[in-house]
């Protein structure tokens, strides 16, 4: 056993589940994931152990071994069990063979040999195991080929990769997203039997796609995720919104740049100072609107107006379809859709004290999200504009820091409420307590008045003068300060 496995196989749950193993009389083997990882130097906290037996059985004496503040979770209908023990976690199953109808990816499972169960494997990399049983501890099972397929960056099936995906369509989303994690590339027969089989992805639900596609974007590098999945015509099945994105247009002379192509950029250049999951699906949707928007105008060319307004409103469909959160988080990308033009619209000429306020009573803490989209926006070939911009922003950024310390607008809420100008000029709830509202709000965002009481009750009682509404307490013959 050479010496890296040997340090991973000597940490103590190995020993403990290879000593239960052995007074049990069964095999057991590590499997999977945990052993791909191995080879290529990740981390990884998923342990699998295959037993040739009842894997259910081989848990309970290995939770027993491990002993206090151990917990057991039996999944009787699954044939599975896991150990969770001092922050380790064990998934334990019995070796098994399966078979699948048509329409289902549910298989229909029977007891199986340790070769059945990993003939069963979505990829040769994850079918290798290590035994653990003390005669052969440490002997690696790879009957595919794995390990070189790890030596050669590839991904490719254990058996006939039309049955495999046939079986289970959402393999080929696995493909892709370990194409995407690890850096490897999808065998050229595997790819085939993809782009063969992509109508059966209609039998997976929308979850576990979500799921893949979640994983897909936490990946280094995306975009080799989203331009497989186009390839092999997954995407347009799956997403079809981003699909639309793709390609150009030409008029007159004058094509638009492919709006697919540059959103994968984005994305990926977002990747390199983010890891938040939402703020890289706000880069994924930003421009989702522009197909639905684009026009060519005779003095323009091709205009997308108003795509950031129309994207905001396209997600709530797109997140109910696939199963995303709808609550906060939904309502976060939409901020990051709806926003992402303006910082971008500050650097074309001199920013403004009142646009930089607005902009950061409209951001409110996720202001440095949306600079981080914008700035990844950035994807123009020539350095010179990119520098410029960027050196913009720089100058956006060191603003608002300076208007925040100053104004405090970042979340404020105007000194004063709706409730106190019902109360001041006796009005029920209407549009004219909105208006008066807005108009204290606006004049300490355009800098006219500071962001503070005594100022905004003043302006108040100017601006409802001016509508022809007076205070009834200053009618029962009290002062303007005793209104605070």
């Amino acid at each position: 056993m050479e010496e890296k496995i040997r340090k991973y196989l000597s940490a103590k749950p190995f020993r403990i589940v290879s000593e239960a193993a052995d007074e049990l009389g069964m095999e057991a083997y590590v499997i999977g994931g945990y052993v791909r990882d191995i080879y290529l130097n990740r981390p990884s906290k998923d342990i699998d152990i295959v037993t040739v037996g009842s894997g259910i059985a081989l848990a309970k004496a290995v939770a027993a071994k491990f002993g206090k503040g151990t917990t057991l979770a039996v999944f009787k209908n699954f044939g599975t069990a896991q150990v969770k023990s001092r922050g380790i976690e064990i998934e334990f199953v019995g070796a098994r063979k399966e078979s699948y109808s048509h329409d289902s990816r549910k298989p229909v499972v029977e007891n199986g040999t340790l070769d059945d169960d990993q003939n069963r494997r979505d990829f040769t990399i994850n079918a290798m195991a290590f035994c653990l049983n003390k005669e052969r501890y440490g002997e690696l099972l790879d009957p595919f080929g794995g390990l070189d397929d790890i030596d050669r960056y590839t991904l490719r099936t254990p058996s006939d990769p039309d049955v495999t995906f046939g079986d289970d369509p959402l393999r080929m989303m696995r493909a892709v997203r370990f194409a995407a994690q690890l850096g490897f590339f999808i065998d050229s027969e595997t790819f085939e039997a993809m782009e063969r089989n992509k109508e059966r992805i209609s039998i997976i639900s929308q979850e576990r796609i979500r799921d893949e596609l979640n994983k897909i974007i936490l990946s280094p590098k995306p975009s080799v995720g989203f331009e497989l999945l186009d390839c092999c015509g997954l995407l347009k099945l799956i997403f079809p919104e981003l699909s639309a994105l793709k390609g150009v247009e030409t008029k007159e002379g004058i094509g638009h740049k492919d709006n697919f192509a540059h959103t994968l950029m984005v994305l990926d250049k977002l990747c390199r100072t983010s890891d938040n999951l939402w703020l890289r699906w706000s880069a994924l949707l930003h421009d989702i609107a522009k197909p639905a928007v684009k026009r060519w105008d005779n003095r323009l060319g091709w205009t997308f107006h108003n795509h950031n307004f129309i994207g905001e409103r396209m997600i709530p469909d797109i997140f109910r379809r696939m199963k995303l959160p709808t609550g906060e988080k939904m309502r976060y990308v939409q901020k990051m859709v709806n926003l992402h033009m303006r910082p971008i619209a500050l650097t074309d000429d001199e920013v403004t004290d009142s646009a930089v306020r607005r902009l950061l009573f409209d951001a409110g803490d996720d202001v440095d999200d949306l600079m981080k989209l914008c700035e990844a926006d950035i994807t123009s070939k020539n350095p010179d504009k990119v520098r410029r911009f960027l050196n913009n922003f720089r100058l956006v950024r060191e603003k608002m820091v300076g208007i925040e310390e100053k104004d405090r607008v970042r979340n404020f809420q105007p000194p004063v409420s709706g409730e106190e100008i019902m109360k001041t000029f006796g009005l029920p709830p209407s549009q004219p307590v909105g208006i008066l509202k807005d108009a204290v709000k606006n004049a300490i965002l355009d800098g006219i008045i500071p962001n503070e009481y005594k100022e905004a009750h003043r302006f108040l009682l100017e601006r409802a003068e001016k509508m022809g509404y007076k205070p009834i307490v200053l009618e029962a013959g009290l002062e303007p300060a005793q209104l605070q």
